[in-house]
């Protein structure tokens, strides 16, 4: 493929499975950043969310044969990462009592006023004390705005399953933060 920067992320990844060396390369320059960002936020740790973004190409790039193209590529590396995140504390239960310690997460813009940055490491603090499915949603949902009916897919749930999770975490997490749980309950737009 002459242009890769030019192509869509399909063609990338047909390319790529057709052997195109420089195929998956772009795909990942294209999608590790916010892919990272997902999996800091779902893991709480920045060296655990490395490996996991790392394990996740490794088994994207190894298994590009079995992508169908019923999802977008970025849909379907979300999948494989959040699943290698969710394996992972599964693995390591440890991890959610160390991902509460909000001052080794790096990721408050440093643009940001003394008592933003103090209100973004309480709530940094306060989804790691959510139950992990909460905490998932609520990342993918609320912080990084991507679509229920998306979110649903990935985690292979009903887009009702998805709404409660992310009721019933933004509850928890107004009441984590001591604040009135009243936006909490809103449902999130079931768009595309």
């Amino acid at each position: 493929m002459a242009d890769v920067e030019g192509a869509d992320d399909r063609a990338l990844m047909a390319a790529h499975v057709a052997g195109d060396t420089e195929a998956f390369g772009e795909i990942f320059r294209r999608h590790k950043d916010r892919l990272w960002a997902v999996a800091v936020r779902t893991t709480g740790d920045p060296e655990l969310a490395a490996d996991c973004v790392q394990e996740g190409f490794i088994n994207a790039f190894r298994r590009a044969g079995s992508y169908r193209g019923d999802a977008a590529v970025s849909t379907w590396l979300h999948r494989i990462v959040v699943n290698a995140c969710l394996d992972r504390l599964r693995r390591e239960r440890d991890v959610l009592r160390r991902a509460g310690d909000a001052a080794d997460i790096d990721i408050i813009d440093t643009h940001d006023r003394h008592g933003e940055a103090e209100t973004g490491l309480d709530v940094r603090a306060a989804l790691a004390g959510l139950p992990e499915h909460q905490r998932v949603v609520l990342v993918l949902v609320d912080m990084h705005g991507m679509p229920v009916a998306e979110v649903a897919e990935l985690l292979e749930v009903p887009v009702g399953t998805v709404k409660s999770r992310c009721a019933r975490g933004r509850s928890a997490l107004a009441e984590l933060l001591g604040r009135p749980a009243e936006g909490a309950s809103r449902e999130p737009e079931a768009t595309s």
